[in-house]
C-alpha cells in the first residue's frame, strides 16, 4: 500500500498512479487529515483491501506533500552507517546516537528551501513512520509497529551544529525546511526487502551519496527496540534512521549547499524528492 498527502488530503495511490481520496472513498469514515490516519492504521489496511479503485483520479506528482505533516515526535539517529562515522572522524557507536528534529523543520518533497547563514549540508535518510504504539518492544517485533517508510533529508547547518562545548545537533538541523519528507509512504510489503534499500542524493546532478540500508549499524527493528525501551513511540511519529557517507562536511575540500543548487534525494522503490536551495535571511 502507498499512502500519500495529495493536495494535503489523505489518499491512497493505485499501481497505475491513480489517486483514491480516502474521505470520499470511505464516505467520511476517514477524514482528509493525513496525520489522523496513523491513529487507525490497522483499520485503514483492512479497509484499503476492499476499496473500489475505478473512481481513482490521475496523480499530479506536484500535488504530493509530506505524508506525515504533524507528528507528535521526531527522532533522528546519528552515525548509523560506519562509513559516515569514519568520514565524520567518529568511532562506530555502541549505542544509537539519538537527537530530535523540531516538527517546524518538516516540509514536503518538492519546492524551495531557504539557506540560513553558515555551512548547510545534505544527509539523505530512510524515514520510518510508526503505525502502532511501541513501548518496550523487542527488536524482532520492531517492524510490526511500522506503518511504512518514506524518503527524508536531515539537512544540517554545520556551524551551529558544532558550536559551543557540546554539539547542537537538534538546533542545527531544525531550521524551517530542514526536514523534507515524502513523496509517499510505502508499506513494507511493497518492498522486496525493507531492510536492504538503496538510498542516495545528488546535487546539481552529481551523485553525492549512495548507500544501502542493510549497512546501518542499528537496523529498523533494533532502533525501535532501543528507543521504545526509554520512551513510548506513538502512531505517526517519525524516525530518521541515519545517513551514509558522502556528506559535504566529510569531503576534501568540504562542500556545502549554495543558492541555486538542486538537491535530489531518493530511496529506490519508495520515491524521490527534489528541492531548490534559495537565499535565506542574512545572505
Amino acid at each position: 500500500m502507498r499512502f500519500a498527502a495529495v493536495h494535503g488530503r489523505a489518499s491512497l495511490l493505485t499501481p497505475a498512479d491513480g489517486v483514491i481520496d480516502l474521505e470520499r472513498a470511505t464516505s467520511g469514515r476517514f477524514t482528509a487529515d493525513p496525520q489522523s490516519v496513523y491513529l487507525r492504521w490497522d483499520e485503514l489496511r483492512d479497509v484499503a483491501e476492499g476499496l473500489d479503485a475505478s473512481g481513482a483520479t490521475p496523480l499530479d506528482p506536484n500535488a504530493l506533500g509530506n505524508p506525515t505533516p504533524a507528528p507528535r515526535q521526531v527522532f533522528a539517529i546519528g552515525l548509523n552507517y560506519a562509513d559516515h562515522a569514519a568520514e565524520s572522524s567518529f568511532t562506530v557507536p555502541d549505542h544509537p546516537t539519538v537527537f530530535t528534529k523540531f516538527v517546524s523543520s518538516l516540509t514536503g518533497p518538492t519546492g524551495d528551501i531557504a539557506l540560513p547563514p553558515g555551512s548547510v549540508d545534505w544527509e539523505v535518510e530512510l524515514v520510518v513512520v510508526i503505525g502502532r504504539p511501541a513501548h518496550r518492544v523487542e527488536a524482532e517485533l520492531g517492524w510490526d509497529h511500522v506503518a511504512g517508510v518514506t524518503v527524508g533529508q536531515d539537512i544540517s547547518e554545520r556551524d551551529l551544529q558544532r558550536s559551543g562545548p557540546a554539539p547542537q545537533f537538534s538546533l542545527g538541523k531544525s531550521y524551517p525546511g530542514f526536514g523534507p519528507v515524502g513523496p509517499v509512504l510505502a508499506t513494507a510489503d511493497e518492498l522486496a526487502d525493507p531492510d536492504d534499500l538503496e538510498l542516495g542524493c545528488l546535487v546539481n546532478g552529481e551523485q553525492m551519496q549512495k548507500g544501502r540500508t542493510r549497512d546501518m549499524v542499528f537496523g529498523v527493528g533494533e532502533l525501535i527496540a532501543r528507543l521504545s525501551a526509554v520512551t513510548p513511540l506513538f502512531p505517526g511519529d517519525l524516525l530518521f534512521t541515519g545517513t551514509p557517507a558522502g556528506v559535504g562536511l566529510g569531503r576534501t575540500p568540504q562542500r556545502f549547499l549554495a543558492p541555486g543548487d538542486e538537491l535530489v534525494s531518493y530511496v529506490r522503490g519508495v520515491g524521490e524528492m527534489r528541492h531548490r536551495l534559495v537565499s535565506g535571511h542574512g545572505r
